[in-house]
């Protein structure tokens, strides 16, 4: 398979060793979206693009990817209109393959479904109120993570009481508060705390490194050699969608 790749930074350069491990070319990398444009050609002839880029320039990268005709899987967090917009061009045209995750993590994505579960079995116990806290390393720009977002979309497609999330120290009523850190150089921890006065359920899931987020990015990359349309995890993983 040959991989484009957008936004060679630590995660770029992680993927690209887990894909040259996979038995896979790495056609071309490229750090910013004008690079990307004038090399039209070269990025054509691609299998597939793999974008971790940045907010401004994802949802630019992506799009000048599929008006070519090549799948992109990306993983750029902080652009949530942007991936609605293309997911929903990709389903409206029927043409095209979107893979869009906001964690590739082969882990996190297991913490995804049962954290949906247990949002679902919390509801026959509304004496526990819920939160969420992240941490990641200093260079991450956006704040909650795009993983936390999704934690937490997830509780409040089936908590009726609750209709929004506020990222702390800000509170409000019927949101979930979320808690951001930013220290050292941890790759990833998430959170999700069900509280009442008497005890607390967490589901908690710590990334030791990159490596697992780049084995996923790939997987995912493959994915897409069978697969048309806007992808996920989930249908990746064979998780029902109820």
């Amino acid at each position: 398979m040959n991989i484009v790749l957008v936004g060679y930074g630590r995660m770029g350069k992680a993927i690209e060793k887990e894909a040259l491990l996979r038995g896979h070319n790495i056609l071309e990398t490229f750090d910013t979206s004008d690079d990307l444009s004038a090399n039209k050609d070269k990025v054509a002839q691609a299998d597939v693009c793999i974008e971790f880029s940045t907010p401004q320039s994802a949802y630019k990268n992506c799009l000048f990817c599929l008006e070519l005709g090549v799948p992109v899987v990306s993983g750029t967090t902080g652009w949530g209109d942007g991936v609605r917009e293309l997911q929903e061009r990709i389903q409206q045209q029927k043409k095209g393959t979107f893979f869009y995750a906001s964690n590739f993590s082969l882990g996190m994505n297991i913490l995804f479904e049962l954290n949906r579960k247990l949002a679902k079995i919390m509801q026959k116990a509304p004496e526990y109120s819920v939160s969420i806290e992240e941490t990641h390393h200093t260079r991450k720009i956006d704040a909650p993570s795009g993983t936390a977002i999704t934690l937490a979309e997830s509780i409040i497609q089936v908590t009726p009481d609750l209709n929004g999330w506020t990222l702390a120290p800000q509170e409000e009523s019927h949101a979930i508060p979320i808690q951001s850190h930013r220290e050292g150089d941890i790759p990833g921890i998430h959170s999700i705390k069900w509280h009442s006065s008497v005890d607390e359920l967490t589901l908690t899931h710590e990334a030791f490194g990159r490596e697992g987020f780049a084995l996923g990015a790939v997987l995912a990359a493959e994915y897409t050699l069978d697969h048309e349309g806007s992808l996920t995890m989930q249908q990746m993983l064979g998780f029902s969608d109820n």
